[in-house]
C-alpha cells in the first residue's frame, strides 16, 4: 500500500478546507442569477463570472476555517488547522487573496459588479467573524448567496427586474434554513424543527408568484423531494451523522433551486438539466470531500 506524496496531500488538504465539493451549487447560482435578470449570456463571460464566484466561495471557506481555528481545536481537532497540517495565518492569507481576486475578475463588467463583489466579500467576512453564538448568522449567510445572484446579474447588465429580487429572496430563505441546521451540526441534533419551515418559501415563491411551465414543475418536485428527505433526516436522526448528512443534502439542493429559477424564466431544457446534473455532481463529490 502506497502513501500519498507531499504535493498530493497538500492538494487534498486545500480542497478539503475549501469544501470544493459544493462548488457546482455556486456555478448554477451564476446561471440562475443571469436568467432571473432576463439576460442572454455568452459562454466566455459566464465562465469568467463562475471563476470569480468560485474564488469568493472558496475564499470564504478558507476564512471560515481560519476564524474557527480555536473552536475547531475543541470540537473538531482533526480539522487541518488544529491538527497542525497548515497554519491559520496561511489559510487566512489565501482566503483574503481569493476574495480580492474575485473582485478583480468582475471589475471589467462595470461598477455595479464591483460593488456587488465588495458587498459579497464584506458579508462573507461578517459571517465568518460573527457566526458563532449569533442568532442572526443564518440571515447573514442567506445574504451571501442572494448577493451571488445579484453579482451574477450585474456582471451582465445593470438591470434589476422584479424577478431577480424574488429569486434572491428564494435562495436567501433556502440558505437561511440550511444554515440554521448547520449551526447545530457539531451537536448532531436539532433542538427545534419549526424554523426549517422556511425551506418551503422558495417553493411558494416560484409556484405562486411566477407562472411555472411544465419543465419548472419537474424541477420544483425534485427540489421538494430533496428538501423533504433532508428534513426527515433532521426529524428522525436515526443514527449519528444524520444532521451533517441533511446539511450536505440541503447545500446540494441549491442547484435544484437554481434549476427552478432558470425554468420559470424560460430557460431551455439543457440549462435546466445542467443545474440538475450539478446537484448530482455535488452529492457525488461530497462522498470524497466533506461538504460541511
Amino acid at each position: 500500500m502506497t502513501t500519498p506524496t507531499a504535493p498530493t496531500h497538500r492538494v487534498s488538504l486545500l480542497l478539503k478546507i475549501g469544501r470544493v465539493s459544493n462548488l457546482p451549487t455556486v456555478w448554477t447560482n451564476v446561471v440562475a442569477g443571469a436568467f432571473l435578470a432576463g439576460l442572454q449570456t455568452d459562454l466566455p463571460q459566464l465562465l469568467w463570472v463562475m471563476l470569480a464566484i468560485t474564488l469568493f466561495y472558496t475564499g470564504g471557506m478558507y476564512l471560515n476555517d481560519a476564524f474557527d481555528a480555536d473552536i475547531d481545536a475543541r470540537e473538531r481537532p482533526s480539522r487541518p488547522i488544529p491538527s497542525g497540517q497548515i497554519s491559520a495565518k496561511a489559510v487566512s492569507a489565501m482566503g483574503c487573496a481569493m476574495l480580492m481576486a474575485g473582485i478583480f475578475i468582475v471589475a471589467p463588467y462595470g461598477v455595479l459588479a464591483v460593488q456587488a463583489g465588495v458587498a459579497l466579500s464584506l458579508t462573507i467576512l461578517l459571517y465568518n467573524a460573527w457566526h458563532k453564538g449569533n442568532v442572526w448568522s443564518p440571515v447573514i449567510m442567506g445574504s451571501c448567496r442572494a448577493l451571488v445572484y445579484l453579482l451574477a446579474a450585474w456582471s451582465f447588465s445593470e438591470r434589476t427586474p422584479e424577478s431577480l429580487w424574488w429569486g434572491m429572496l428564494a435562495v436567501f430563505t433556502h440558505i437561511a434554513g440550511l444554515t440554521y441546521a448547520a449551526k447545530q451540526e457539531s451537536l448532531d441534533r436539532i433542538d427545534r424543527l419549526w424554523p426549517l419551515a422556511i425551506l418551503a418559501a422558495p417553493l411558494l415563491v416560484f409556484a405562486v408568484l411566477f407562472q411555472p411551465p411544465a419543465l419548472a414543475w419537474v424541477a420544483l418536485v425534485l427540489l421538494a423531494v430533496a428538501d423533504v428527505y433532508a428534513v426527515r433526516l433532521l426529524a428522525l436522526r436515526r443514527q449519528g451523522g444524520d444532521v451533517p448528512r441533511a446539511v450536505a443534502q440541503l447545500i446540494a439542493a441549491c442547484a435544484l433551486l437554481d434549476a427552478v429559477a432558470v425554468a420559470v424564466m424560460g430557460g431551455s431544457w439543457p440549462w435546466v438539466a445542467a443545474c440538475i446534473v450539478a446537484y448530482v455532481l455535488c452529492r457525488l463529490f461530497q462522498r470524497f470531500i466533506p461538504g460541511t
